[in-house]
């Protein structure tokens, strides 16, 4: 495994995030658990959750289950650079009750001691801002935060889907507190959606976050799709379906999947190349459901794209280029 600094902290991490999403919905413990030790044995020693996992009535199951894992000892916990988010209604589906999401100074105050009994720990590494919150004002985040810090139950501070505007905003007004501020942003980016070049990630760069990149295959769309379809493999559902739906880019697709094809890539493992080449990624984060999507990721880490395969997926997938002159001049 690879390693890298996240953003400008002296923390060290794998150039793999281990995403947990389908940690109870469609993995049960056991699996759950044997993935994550085949992760930590590979050397992945970032592991991201969230409160809301498990979704539904079974909000904070993943959680639940990551802390049964680290209860088993071995020195899991210690291995591992634990990153968990905060936003999302914790309430039961249909039990909306005040105060029970966003990042008001009560929520995160809440969140923060119950993502900790799930997780059977004392600490979280990394918390994050699962979104931007319009109600709450910057000043109280920031204070909310750094009396966890103090109190040793958080020690960094990310953000998740934030625009560029607002990763400055909450970095200059934490430079105004005295606060060390966001050191992450965790954004959809990949091949087929690139706008976070825009602005996202050269905000980023400038505040020194590290860029951890959520759903690098799109849904899937980027993990040889139409050669799975043909062969009857598994239908495509949620952003991928979408995606294909648009002529132009099952066009895209197909010429990116015969691109690898001839050059005998897998699809999946060169999606997830490509964004550990790209300036300011930490690394992306991958949520296998099995151990043999956990390999292929892993695979990932020490393909190396050359020059031709590098343009060729440029010319198929162009980005948008830097702000202002991607709408502008």
């Amino acid at each position: 495994m690879k390693y890298t600094q996240l953003g400008r902290t002296g923390l060290k991490v794998s150039r793999l995030v281990l995403g947990t999403m389908n940690f109870g919905p469609q993995t049960d413990e056991p699996e759950s658990h044997a993935i994550m030790d085949a992760a930590l044995g590979a050397g992945v020693n970032f592991f991201d959750t969230a409160n809301v996992y498990g979704w539904g009535e079974n909000k904070g199951r993943t959680e639940e289950i990551i802390g049964n894992w680290f209860a088993k000892g071995g020195d899991r916990r210690d291995k591992v650079v634990l990153a968990t988010k905060v936003y999302g209604n914790m309430a039961g589906d249909g039990d909306v009750w005040p105060n029970h999401d966003r990042l008001s100074a009560l929520n995160i105050r809440r969140a923060v001691d119950a993502s900790l009994k799930r997780l059977q720990t004392d600490h979280i590494d990394l918390y994050q801002f699962h979104h931007i919150d319009r109600r709450t004002p910057v000043e109280e985040i920031w204070q909310a935060v750094d009396v966890l810090i103090k109190q040793g139950k958080i020690l960094y501070a990310g953000s998740s889907n934030f625009p560029g505007w607002k990763i400055a905003q909450t970095n200059e007004t934490a430079r105004r507190l005295g606060s060390y501020g966001l050191v992450s942003e965790q954004c959809l980016y990949n091949l087929a959606e690139r706008r976070a070049e825009m602005e996202v990630i050269p905000a980023a760069q400038e505040y020194g976050l590290g860029v951890i990149p959520w759903s690098p295959l799109h849904g899937g769309l980027l993990g040889g799709v139409i050669k799975k379809e043909a062969q009857g493999g598994r239908r495509t559902s949620g952003r991928s379906a979408d995606a294909l739906a648009n002529t132009q880019m099952r066009e895209k697709v197909q010429a990116y999947e015969d691109l690898l094809d001839k050059h005998g890539i897998e699809p999946g493992e060169a999606a997830l190349a490509w964004l550990l080449t790209r300036p300011g990624v930490t690394g992306p984060i991958v949520g296998p459901r099995t151990a043999d999507q956990l390999a292929s990721a892993l695979r990932a880490v020490e393909l190396e794209l050359g020059d031709e395969v590098l343009a060729s997926l440029d010319e198929i997938f162009p980005g948008p280029g830097p702000s202002p002159e991607a709408f502008a001049w």
